[in-house]
């Protein structure tokens, strides 16, 4: 791990001044700040944020409460930022300027960091206790570690979600989501699958890129002998584990990885990936971007491989990534045909969620027409 230096005390007094190191944590993979600054609570927000845009990084000393309330002193600055000049002229040029500008939004407000104590501890003034929310994104303490606090909000909010959990209606149940892994909040892929046909009841599943294990959760509901769940990211290996277990369904559901396909073949195969091809920018991006279409590749071309004869694979996907212009529908089926399938039946459903009816989202017109659908596919 990187580690991160700093100077604590007076800035004149050399007497009172004391070198420090400590581990520098970045689940972005933000490199290590170059310059520190130990920042309080008589910071300015204008001072803060004038150091912030220029690569300086303040380790907060003051009140916890503060901090959050200067991070969103700084998000506002960010926001007021003029726009470059030349407006996007296609939904692509759109998109990139949108991710752009959220990237360094990310940058600026990164630069604003907390000490994790030895026990994950908080050492600032009216902190919260969040040794259990850091033991579950990061493993067992390791040492004294810094961290964004944009990055540590993020770390409190998903022990918050992991506590509460998400209703599924489809299961008649919730689904508890950890760090880093997808949260099922978008509920009509899942519907997609729960209500999809089954013209010969298949007693085998693969569900690949299993995340929270919503989905292989909803195919042993529907009957199926056996389930088997991959994904290539061990945190959701762990939280799907967990869920399967808390549901009861731990005889059904095998959980395999880290690795997209498991060995086999199986007579229904399931994937949701992530549907836009762009690079992420975090863990949690990890669900919605995909470099290059890669899993869907992947998906595509396994598929043959590991189904069993007049099996099918269902491919649920959204085709934001088209009203992006960043895939055509033509490509998509030409992948499809390219690894040897054919389609035999399409669902489709419209968006619920709160940012398709958003109209100062810069992706509106996009979100609005965005269709969610369920490929039902065969060997051609």
């Amino acid at each position: 791990m990187p580690t991160i230096s700093w100077t604590e005390g007076h800035r004149t007094d050399r007497s009172d001044r004391t070198d420090r190191t400590a581990d520098w944590h970045s689940e972005s993979e933000s490199p290590t700040p170059e310059r520190v600054v130990v920042a309080d609570d008589r910071m300015t927000a204008d001072t803060a944020y004038r150091l912030a845009r220029k690569g300086t990084a303040l380790l907060w000393r003051g009140d916890f409460h503060n901090a959050r309330q200067l991070l969103t002193a700084m998000s506002r600055r960010v926001e007021r930022e003029p726009a470059r000049p030349g407006g996007a002229t296609t939904p692509a040029e759109s998109f990139r300027t949108h991710r752009r500008a959220r990237g360094h939004r990310a940058r600026v407000l990164g630069k604003l960091l907390v000490t994790l104590e030895a026990d994950h501890s908080l050492a600032l003034r009216r902190a919260p206790d969040v040794r259990q929310a850091c033991a579950e994104a990061y493993g067992p303490p390791s040492g004294v570690r810094v961290v964004a606090l944009s990055e540590l909000l993020g770390v409190i909010g998903a022990r918050q979600w992991r506590d509460k959990g998400v209703e599924v209606p489809a299961l008649g149940s919730r689904v508890h989501p950890h760090y880093g892994v997808f949260s099922p909040v978008r509920g009509e892929y899942v519907d997609l699958v729960a209500r999809a046909p089954l013209d010969v009841r298949p007693r085998t599943a693969f569900d690949l890129g299993t995340g929270t294990g919503v989905l292989a959760a909803v195919l042993a509901g529907r009957g199926l002998d056996r389930v088997v769940a991959t994904d290539i990211s061990p945190r959701a290996l762990v939280c799907a584990d967990d869920n399967v277990r808390a549901l009861g369904l731990a005889e059904k559901i095998e959980i395999v990885g880290p690795c997209l396909y498991p060995e086999g073949r199986a007579d229904l195969v399931v994937c949701n990936p992530p549907w836009i091809p762009a690079r992420p920018t975090s863990p949690v991006e990890m669900g919605v971007y995909d470099p290059d279409g890669s899993m869907l590749q992947g998906f595509l071309d396994g598929l043959t491989s590991h189904l069993e004869p007049g099996g099918e694979g269902w491919l649920v996907l959204s085709d934001l990534a088209e009203h992006l212009g960043l895939r055509t529908r033509d490509e998509l089926l030409s992948r499809i045909g390219a690894a040897g399938l054919r389609v035999v039946d399409r669902s489709d459903t419209k968006p619920r969620h709160p940012r398709a009816s958003d109209t100062t989202d810069p992706l509106h017109a996009a979100r609005a027409a965005e269709v969610t659908s369920l490929w039902r596919l065969r060997v051609a």
